[in-house]
């Protein structure tokens, strides 16, 4: 079961996917892909495999509507009686990721427009703009006569609307877009002086005389005004947003007892939605997740991005909807996982709180431009190693039905997420702009959780006040009323640390002048005249108090102390003998400014002399490289989920059942390995 309610228009009663309380298990399933005579093998593998939930529909609109307004759903109604004969549940997606080739050739105006003004080629997905009238005309007519078709199905428990909204078709520039972006801008700006002050236009003469004369930001010879930018990518998100409310709308008139959901891609590369504040409309949150092969450190990032959906959900649980058994087919190199990598990355959502795995695809495509993604059946069929995986997988799944619609204790440490930072980072041209936005977070993250200090990721408009550390990295953008916020915060006697590259500019992407970090400078005590970026992979030190030593890369500052002690000192680099980390005492507590970049060392070195200053305490005493996460399940048991991300075994003083092995827990995971220790306040006290 998910419950949540957080504000919004998502539903404020518990949602209970699956009736009988089961971990969701499964996966896209595209049956017409296939021959029918496939499909009762498929159904017997799944039950093999243990499979709850599989999604229904994502491509499909072709095969429900063969042509304009003419419906075809008696193969959907064959494949979901077998699914509801199995006991196995169906999420059905609309399925207006795909536009048929009809509706193409009819209005090719549907289509996005790239930067150079050049239409959408055919052959892709999610090739429509979100600004389309007539594509909104037919993808609402799609939505309602499959809504009323399977209204009555014993089968259905979720609908999913569309996919990956956002994906393919984060930007467009045509001139439906055009318009609708002029009208949002007037309804943001109300006045065209209002946006010409606030975009600062007066800069190279490009001021407008009324709202006709702005154009979505299409190729330019030099770099477009970052306050447009920023802007644009804020309607767009909202334009996509739009449209998911659309469909939304619709199921919950004809299934109101339905929850309905889109899934998000909460992972360094996904997407240009402001998934936070879509979270407030989806009755239940999901993700898709996809690991990059080549990344040695890939693990901290899905954690990350778990423990960030697990913050847009309230803490609550969410749905893993898709990641993947083994490869991917859209990386430079794609690589197989390794042993027990699918396991790991599976359990680590939903360590993380996720009640639901689920996977893209069922089945291994034989064709198609996704043929050499990995399904849960690849092409050398069930007898495979991943096959074998998946089944051993949805074993341990199935003992884990404790923790649905349990939760994650909250943390000690708050690392608080801004997509308009991401938005007005990636718009500016900054003194170093080669640095992705999720690096710091993702190691302030990776530290906290080496450390085993309970951590969450936060949106930045929730009400973070109760946690003990907060932790600002790259929030480059201050909303009205941040300042404020954040003084309040410390003076009641939190501890705050903030990071380079935040509180520089406002919501309209102006720089707060004065000195850097604008927003934070009084409550820092800290005063930056001058960014001093690092080139290449330069790392330069720094001393920590006991003379020990600790390495930065990429940004340095001028930092002068105004107020606060210094914590630590340039020792060589462009800055060297100049502070490096601050601390202000400000009321009842205290603030850090990090005016650099520390790679992992450095991060666990000062994350350690700040723990032992603020009296943080771990919650495990395990090594570094095993991820302990707690979630406490329905009937009061702690449920541990062990995950060694390193290559020797690792020993945990904890008692309790492994539901991973299904027998007693002996104490030791092995290299590479996971354990699930479900354990009783008297058994982690033996």
């Amino acid at each position: 079961m998910i419950t949540q309610s957080l504000a919004g228009d998502r539903r404020d009663t518990p949602v209970s996917i699956r009736p009988d309380r089961r971990m969701i298990f499964g996966g896209d399933y595209n049956p017409e892909q296939w021959p029918e005579s496939v499909w009762p093998d498929d159904v017997r593998l799944m039950t093999e495999a243990g499979v709850t939930t599989v999604t229904l529909g994502v491509f499909s609109w072709a095969a429900i509507e063969p042509a304009d307004g003419v419906f075809e759903f008696g193969w959907l109604d064959r494949i979901m009686s077998l699914m509801h004969e199995a006991g196995i549940g169906v999420t059905l997606a609309t399925p207006t990721a795909a536009p048929p080739m009809w509706l193409i050739e009819q209005h090719p105006e549907i289509m996005t427009v790239d930067e150079s003004g050049m239409p959408t080629g055919r052959g892709g997905r999610l090739g429509w703009s979100p600004s389309s009238v007539v594509f909104r005309e037919h993808a609402l007519r799609m939505v309602r006569a499959l809504a009323e078709h399977v209204a009555d199905h014993p089968a259905l428990v979720l609908w999913h609307v569309s996919n990956e909204i956002s994906n393919e078709n984060g930007h467009t520039f045509d001139d439906e877009t055009a318009v609708a972006f002029r009208r949002w801008l007037e309804a943001r700006h109300s006045t065209i002086e209002r946006l010409n002050d606030a975009w600062g236009t007066a800069f190279w003469g490009h001021t407008y005389p009324d709202f006709e004369h702005v154009r979505p930001p299409r190729s330019a010879r030099t770099h477009h005004n970052p306050a447009l930018l920023l802007d644009f990518e804020r309607f767009t998100s909202e334009a996509l947003l739009g449209h998911y409310l659309a469909e939304r709308e619709v199921l919950r008139e004809v299934t109101p007892d339905v929850p309905v959901t889109t899934n998000f891609m909460v992972m360094r590369s996904g997407g240009v939605a402001d998934y936070e504040r879509w979270a407030r409309e989806v009755d239940v949150v999901s993700n898709d997740h996809y690991t990059m092969g080549a990344d040695p450190r890939r693990h901290e990032e899905l954690s990350f991005s778990a423990a960030r959906t697990r913050g847009m959900a309230g803490g609550g649980p969410w749905l893993l909807m898709e990641h993947s058994t083994s490869s991917v087919n859209w990386q430079k190199l794609n690589l197989a996982k390794g042993p027990d990598e699918m396991l790991r990355n599976s359990l680590a959502h939903v360590a993380h709180g996720a009640d639901g795995v689920s996977f893209f695809q069922w089945r291994q495509s034989r064709s198609g431009a996704e043929q050499w993604h990995s399904g849960m059946v690849p092409h050398a069929g069930p007898e495979s190693q991943v096959f074998r995986d998946v089944c051993r997988l949805g074993a341990v799944l199935g003992r884990l039905d404790r923790v649905v619609g349990s939760s994650v204790a909250q943390g000690d440490v708050a690392i608080v997420w801004d997509q308009q930072s991401v938005w007005a980072l990636s718009t500016s041209r900054t003194p170093h702009d080669d640095l992705p936005f999720h690096d710091l977070p993702i190691a302030v993250h990776a530290a906290a959780s080496r450390a085993h200090l309970g951590v969450d990721v936060v949106p930045v408009d929730d009400d973070w006040s109760n946690y003990p550390v907060v932790v600002l990295p790259n929030l480059w953008l201050a909303a009205q009323g941040m300042t404020e916020r954040v003084d309040a915060y410390v003076r009641a006697g939190g501890h705050l640390v903030v990071t380079c590259r935040s509180g520089i500019v406002d919501s309209d992407d102006q720089v707060l002048l004065g000195g850097y970090p604008g927003a934070y400078r009084e409550t820092l005590g800290v005063r930056v005249d001058e960014f001093f970026p690092v080139p290449g992979d330069t790392l330069v030190t720094a001393t920590v108090g006991d003379g020990a030593t600790w390495g930065a890369r990429h940004w340095t500052e001028r930092v002068e102390a105004t107020r606060a002690s210094v914590l630590s000192r340039w020792v060589d680099g462009p800055r060297a003998g100049e502070p490096a980390v601050t601390l202000n005492e400000v009321g009842d507590g205290e603030a850090v400014y990090v005016s650099t970049m520390p790679d992992a060392a450095g991060w666990d070195a000062l994350l350690a002399a700040l723990a032992g200053r603020w009296g943080l305490k771990p919650t495990v005493t395990a090594p570094p490289a095993l991820e302990a996460v707690t979630r406490r399940a329905q009937d009061g048991t702690d449920v541990v989920f062990l995950l060694n991300h390193g290559d020797e075994e690792a020993r945990i003083g904890l008692a309790g059942h492994d539901h991973v092995t299904d027998a007693p827990f002996g104490g030791v995971v092995p290299a590479g390995g996971v354990a699930v220790v479900a354990t009783t306040a008297e058994e982690a006290r033996a």
